[in-house]
């Protein structure tokens, strides 16, 4: 169903006839005339561009839009057609002018919502979506200016090439007919659609069409009694309403076909009543009337006064069958309801001159989404996050369910119940260790259905789960939830990374003799690319840096800044070669004092390169090497410290040591794949394990025995060891 305008058959000479048939106030005239006068000459030869400011115009009246609206919507074609510029448009109209010229021009970046999931979107592009957004939540009025200017753009390019019209009819039913009807704007919403509808499939579009006119006669006459009829009940049971058929839209009645799979003599919604009564209370009287009066349709009954629609609609729909077995549908509603549906946010402007309530309710809740997508871009941080949630909430399907206390809450289909409590806050989905649907538990994977009633299940701590990220476990459905699981992973791991990075770099330059509190970290900041010191120290701890390559660029600075030590001449003279160099064990340790003596590791401590060590002569078995804070080698020198020796790490180490560590954290499945997996991307062999589990208290100890080249190695393992879930302590024995 596609509406026919005045302005479609005007002529430039026919202006003020034209401004006389559209029912507007002496107000809003005078500025329109004023406004023709002003930039008539502008409009040049352009027939066309005139046709789409004047046709804006009236859509735009039938909406009760206010004067500065219908003013903008006048000079936006002048400026799409370049015939005026934005600098313009602020220097020769007020501000509330220009500010919507302006925001309407923004609505372009919503072209940006076309891109496939997948593909890359610049930044620029991105930049340009934000700025949209708040031009959409400052003044909605844009985006129902936009929305008319697009439907004007399907009309103007009815002759042009196939091309271009499959590609604007693409456009408007992808993006713009769904932005309508979110805004609750019906009357917009429908002809966009059926517009869109008639480019990408002429031959069904005229085959309904067809359809529909052919039976109109029988139609007309079996609906006229049958209007009667209900009017006459009302009226009799002292319900004060309006009986009406309702128009038909093509592209609903084919929707309906494919959904359903039901031939056009089927479909219940051919035959339509609406009625319109003045009270709430009226809704359901009549409601009472027409299913006293004929059967009803349990499957086709939905009240959506007690369940709005996400874009605020509300009324009450059912089929009965009529007269002659045949289903009519029947729409209950308020004046107030009717105006919702039809007019949207138009239905309540805060910007009209005069109007002392011009914050209603009905408005705030109109819009109430885009504030929220809004507030949302600090947690969807990602660029092609912010996108996709965008268009989750704008083209996917809606689903409703309630809170324990009975609060309603909108979701998109698919959501299960973690995306119902991170809709909730942050915390509660962070906590959240179980829920349930109608007094049932169910899994996390469950699929949220309407009329749900979801009670969340939280734990004292916060705690989620690497595996809600999986996208092959369904966990989480909308990118809402899944960022802010992302976010609170990023905060956690770079705590622990940036702890384990200061301890690894603090380490590291005390065997140097150097401070870190000392040291100028400017420097290796630049050369590695960070900003602060903290994002140095985090990338250390997770591995993304190294560690050594940040120690030596350190050690260069610190050379650098010292004064040159003046050169002694006996130095260059090269003194001759002892014989009696000593030299490292297989072990890789050298003896001071002595020549290559037997040594061995000792197995209470397990020493490896890095490691400051001490030697004591054993009965028999050489030389035993120990970590100098061995509890084992303190004992035995307590008993005989003249048996203590000093030994080096030799230049020739052994390519690895046996080193064993404890890990004790939760029990959970998959535990040990995750420790396993670490520790064969670290490049390191396992000798032993010996696992032990606490049923009671649902914990786990687990020894593991491996080879490692040196202590750097070793701390790296430690850190990472330690990010695991559920891991809580990692240390070496």
């Amino acid at each position: 169903m596609v509406s026919v305008r005045k302005s479609h058959q005007m002529s430039q000479a026919s202006f003020e006839q034209w401004l006389d048939a559209l029912v507007l106030d002496s107000d809003k005239k005078s500025a329109l005339e004023k406004l023709y006068q002003q930039v008539n000459h502008l409009f040049d030869d352009r027939t066309q561009c005139q046709t789409k400011s004047l046709e804006m115009v009236e859509i735009l009246s039938a909406l009760n839009l206010d004067t500065d609206s219908l003013c903008a919507a006048f000079i936006c074609p002048l400026f799409e057609y370049k015939c005026i510029s934005l600098e313009y448009i602020q220097e020769h109209f007020s501000k509330q002018i220009y500010l919507l010229c302006k925001g309407v021009g923004q609505m372009e970046a919503i072209k940006a919502l076309q891109q496939s999931q997948s593909s890359q979107v610049s930044a620029n592009q991105i930049d340009n979506i934000r700025r949209m957004l708040l031009a959409m939540v400052e003044d909605v009025r844009a985006v129902v200016i936009k929305l008319a200017e697009r439907l004007c753009h399907l009309r103007l390019v009815k002759n042009s090439d196939e091309e271009t019209r499959v590609l604007a009819a693409k456009e408007t039913s992808n993006i713009y007919a769904p932005l309508a009807n979110r805004l609750g704007i019906g009357q917009l919403k429908w002809e966009l659609e059926d517009l869109s509808f008639r480019y990408l499939h002429p031959d069904i579009y005229k085959k309904i069409a067809k359809q529909l006119d052919e039976k109109r006669l029988d139609r007309e006459r079996y609906m006229a009694e049958f209007v009667n009829n209900i009017a006459k009940q009302l009226q009799s049971s002292g319900i004060t309403g309006v009986v009406c058929g309702r128009p038909k839209h093509i592209y609903s009645i084919w929707k309906k076909m494919q959904q359903k799979s039901l031939d056009f003599e089927q479909l219940f919604d051919v035959r339509a009543v609406r009625i319109i009564v003045d009270e709430l209370q009226g809704c359901y009287g009549a409601l009472g009337l027409v299913h006293t009066s004929w059967k009803h349709l349990a499957k086709e009954f939905d009240d959506y006064v007690a369940t709005p629609k996400s874009n605020g609609y509300q009324s009450i729909h059912t089929v009965v069958l009529g007269p002659e077995g045949k289903a009519i549908e029947i729409q209950i509603r308020t004046q107030q309801m009717h105006d919702d549906a039809e007019l949207g946010v138009a239905a309540h402007w805060r910007y009209k001159e005069g109007s002392a309530s011009g914050k209603t309710s009905g408005f705030d809740e109109k819009v109430s989404w885009l504030r929220k997508i809004l507030q949302w871009q600090e947690d969807v941080s990602e660029s092609g996050e912010l996108l996709e949630e965008l268009r989750s909430q704008v083209f996917e399907d809606r689903i409703y369910v309630f809170t324990p206390g009975g609060d309603v809450i909108d979701l998109p289909s698919g959501a299960t119940p973690l995306d119902f409590a991170y809709y909730i806050h942050s915390n509660v989905g962070h906590s959240c260790i179980g829920a349930k649907v109608f007094g049932r538990i169910v899994p996390f994977t469950h699929t949220l259905q309407t009329g749900d009633q979801v009670e969340v299940l939280r734990s004292k701590t916060l705690n989620p789960s690497r595996d809600w990220l999986n996208p092959n476990l369904n966990y989480l459905h909308t990118p809402r939830a899944r960022a802010k699981v992302q976010h609170f992973f990023r905060l956690l791991d770079r705590d622990k990374n940036l702890a384990a990075g200061k301890e690894l770099l603090e380490t590291a330059l005390g065997k140097l003799q150097l401070s870190l509190a000392k040291v100028d970290l400017t420097v290796a900041i630049e050369r590695f690319n960070f900003t602060t010191k903290d994002d140095l120290l985090a990338a250390i701890g997770s591995g993304n840096t190294r560690l050594l390559q940040v120690v030596h660029c350190l050690q260069l600075q610190d050379e650098k800044s010292k004064p040159e030590v003046e050169i002694d001449p006996q130095s260059l003279i090269r003194q001759p070669q002892q014989a009696d160099t000593q030299a490292s064990d297989s072990n890789g340790i050298t003896v001071s004092g002595v020549g290559n003596l037997l040594t061995h590791m000792a197995k209470c401590c397990h020493p490896v390169p890095g490691d400051e060590i001490s030697g004591f002569i054993t009965q028999g078995r050489g030389i035993s090497v120990h970590r100098i804070d061995c509890e084992q080698l303190a004992n035995a020198l307590n008993q005989q410290p003249e048996r203590e020796v000093e030994v080096q790490w030799g230049i020739d180490n052994k390519k690895s040591y046996q080193v064993s560590i404890n890990i004790i954290g939760g029990d959970r499945q998959g535990l040990l794949r995750d420790i396993s997996t670490i520790i064969s991307n670290e490049r390191v062999s396992i000798i032993g394990l010996e696992s032990n589990t606490d049923n009671a208290k649902q914990s786990m100890s687990m020894t593991i025995k491996i080879e490692i080249a040196n202590n750097e190695a070793l701390t790296r393992l430690l850190v990472k060891l330690k990010q695991l879930d559920d891991v809580v302590e990692v240390k070496r024995i």
